[in-house]
């Protein structure tokens, strides 16, 4: 979950043409099993997401994509060049709005509830499957996965305007045990 500014200067063609790629990647990517299997039951828990929910910008910030609650999740077409890049995004992006969705109280303010989220979408999307730390230049035998979702969720919520250094090092330490292995909708990770 992020804010996020698109540009809104006039686009170029190649920009145009890099938002056209991506809406393609992203219907490609909402034909995937992981996406429909999340998207099933965000519906059969009452919050139905509709292909329009989804859509490619241009983004000012150095991220892949985000969760706008409300508005819907966007993927940064200036950031993201491969299918995989924006399957990953979606599914990342689709545990957040599943736990949006089942938990009626969820606060983005709150650093304890957006680092939970953040440590379910990182560990239930893929986002640290070694061979994806590896393409980063992150290799270490054990413990990897851990690490790289204990870095990507301080690093999201150092985006947040409501979370400082310890105080986001500290909601993530609090929540976890419990968030880690919350693998809600899937039965493992």
């Amino acid at each position: 979950m992020d804010e996020f500014d698109s540009s809104s200067s006039s686009s170029t063609k190649s920009e145009k043409k890099a938002l056209n790629e991506c809406e393609s990647m992203i219907q490609k990517g909402l034909k995937t099993p992981t996406a429909r299997f999340l998207r099933e039951h965000l519906e059969k828990a009452g919050c139905p997401v509709q292909d329009n929910f989804f859509k490619a910008i241009n983004c000012d910030q150095n991220h892949a994509g985000g969760y706008v609650p409300g508005e819907g999740i966007v993927v940064c077409a200036n950031q993201i060049e491969m299918q995989d890049e924006v399957n990953r995004v979606i599914v990342h992006e689709l545990i957040h709005v599943f736990d949006d969705c089942r938990a009626a109280n969820l606060d983005w303010t709150d650093c304890a509830h957006h680092a939970c989220s953040e440590i379910r979408a990182g560990h239930l999307s893929g986002d640290c499957h070694y061979k994806r730390e590896l393409l980063r230049g992150h290799l270490k035998i054990r413990g990897q996965e851990q690490e790289c979702i204990k870095r990507r969720v301080l690093t999201s919520l150092a985006a947040n305007p409501f979370c400082s250094g310890s105080t986001a090092k500290n909601a993530m330490e609090a929540v976890w045990e419990t968030c880690y292995n919350d693998t809600a909708p899937f039965d493992r990770a």
